[in-house]
């Protein structure tokens, strides 16, 4: 099963065509007001409504949508929240919209250790906005690039230092490496033969690519 969550950050106009195929969309709170404005309603609504406009929540509520709201007093945030509700839902691939680029750096900051939060193992869980993606890799796993040759990939260790990094495809190789967390080594590689990879024995890496610009 394929869901989108879409949190209350800036969400890209492009963004709004990864609905289309999605099998359950989850609204974080004020996340329901973009989709507001595309005329779509969310299959759910998480969070504690402290963000969302009330008359929206309230014609939500008299559409059906399904509320799952939260105590004010809790430790996770809308988004997590609703990253927690797809997978309970049986979600598989899981695409966050939305989660970058809003008022609060420290809410984008979480949105991206999220996805890094090794309970994901094992899902397709990812932030996107326009042409940059986010997703994280763990130690003895392989992860295949999406992007094509020129486009730029950025690896970064958040989980402690990162070992044994190896890559393909991409301009600057490593080849059994090691990335140190807040190091920017892995800053602005490129990709230089499709598809490329990043496999590392030990630790977590994000992995950030960001596609060219029409045009360019």
């Amino acid at each position: 099963m394929r869901a989108i969550v879409v949190a209350g950050g800036d969400a890209a106009p492009e963004d709004a065509a990864r609905l289309a195929d999605a099998d359950l969309v989850i609204a974080a709170d004020s996340g329901a007001e973009w989709l507001d404005t595309l005329g779509i309603r969310p299959d759910v609504l998480v969070g504690d409504m402290d963000s969302i406009d009330p008359g929206l929540l309230e014609r939500l509520r008299n559409d059906g949508v399904t509320i799952e709201r939260h105590a004010g007093d809790k430790d996770a945030s809308d988004a997590e929240l609703a990253v927690e509700r797809a997978v309970s839902d049986g979600a598989e691939d899981i695409l966050i919209v939305g989660a970058l680029l809003g008022r609060r750096l420290d809410h984008e900051l979480a949105n991206l250790l999220l996805i890094a939060d090794g309970r994901w193992r094992g899902l397709r869980l990812q932030i996107v906005r326009g042409a940059t993606t986010a997703r994280a890799v763990h130690g003895r796993e392989r992860l295949e690039l999406a992007g094509a040759a020129g486009d730029l990939v950025t690896l970064l260790s958040v989980n402690g230092d990162a070992w044994g990094v190896r890559t393909e495809g991409l301009r600057y190789p490593l080849a059994g490496e090691s990335l140190g967390l807040g190091r920017s080594r892995g800053l602005s590689n490129e990709v230089e033969q499709s598809p490329a990879s990043v496999s590392l024995e030990r630790g977590t890496l994000l992995v950030i690519e960001t596609g060219k610009e029409p045009g360019a």
